[in-house]
């Protein structure tokens, strides 16, 4: 009996739009993560991991979307395949059995390469662009998430007491990370 394709869809931010990535690809279930190829929490992934079954095909858009760097793409590939599951990456034209030749193997490490090395250069390209753009005077960095009435309301409720800091970060509608982010900004002189 053949086994079910399951799609894997990633986007970075929560605007990005999932549905072009496997758009015209026929799939019986689809995994779709929001979250940054950096970030090792990806639970849609875990769930693919652990609900694929030998004999399922796994489509993914590119390499990219499936991994965060070279060695991730290769342990995710090799766990999959070693499950008896296909792997297949719809814009490179590549499947992966487990039953690959060297040949295979080679061009999965080449292209997880380049896929990370234009993730680099990506990246520099725009810490190239942010430092010229502040050396003009242009680049303000990102906008603050509380106003500064909202701030000395926010270290006010701290300071009383009585809700936890997560409730706290809750309703001014932001997360614990910003809430402690601004506490250690009014700790440094």
């Amino acid at each position: 009996m053949p086994g079910q394709r399951l799609g894997y869809v990633r986007v970075s931010t929560f605007d990005q739009n999932p549905e072009r990535q496997l758009d015209q690809v026929p799939v019986d279930r689809l995994f779709i993560d929001k979250a940054s190829g950096k970030n090792a929490q990806r639970p849609e992934l875990d769930a693919l991991l652990t609900f694929a079954r030998e004999g399922d095909t796994v489509m993914v858009h590119s390499l990219d979307r499936l991994a965060r760097n070279l060695d991730d793409l290769r342990r995710i590939v090799h766990h999959l395949t070693r499950c008896g599951v296909r792997v297949t990456f719809v814009k490179e034209n590549l499947t992966f059995t487990g039953e690959d030749s060297p040949m295979a193997h080679l061009m999965l490490s080449v292209m997880g390469a380049f896929a990370e090395f234009e993730r680099a250069l990506l990246h520099e390209r725009q810490r190239e662009g942010i430092a010229l753009a502040r050396q003009r005077g242009a680049y303000r960095g990102r906008k603050k998430a509380l106003s500064a009435a909202q701030l000395d309301a926010l270290h006010r409720r701290i300071e009383v007491g009585g809700r936890s800091k997560a409730q706290i970060a809750r309703d001014f509608g932001i997360s614990r990370e910003t809430l402690y982010q601004y506490l250690r900004a009014k700790e440094r002189p």
